[in-house]
């Protein structure tokens, strides 16, 4: 299926938002997930099944000073 993140466009196999963090690597780290506007919570990744031209913005923090 085709998805835009981060506003890039992006093939990915279908499943949910924790299979695409996990094909960034992202599953463990802190991350803010928002489909079409809506931010999903954490505890709704492992349900939140994609679907074709979604866009989805990751946010990840990183640490440093």
């Amino acid at each position: 299926m085709n998805l835009i993140v981060n506003g890039q466009p992006r093939s990915f196999e279908s499943g949910t938002v924790h299979d695409l963090l996990r094909s960034y690597g992202l599953e463990q780290k802190m991350v803010v997930v928002e489909i079409d506007g809506t931010i999903v919570p954490r505890e709704a990744w492992e349900a939140t099944v994609l679907r074709e031209g979604l866009n989805i913005e990751l946010v990840h923090f990183v640490g440093g000073g």
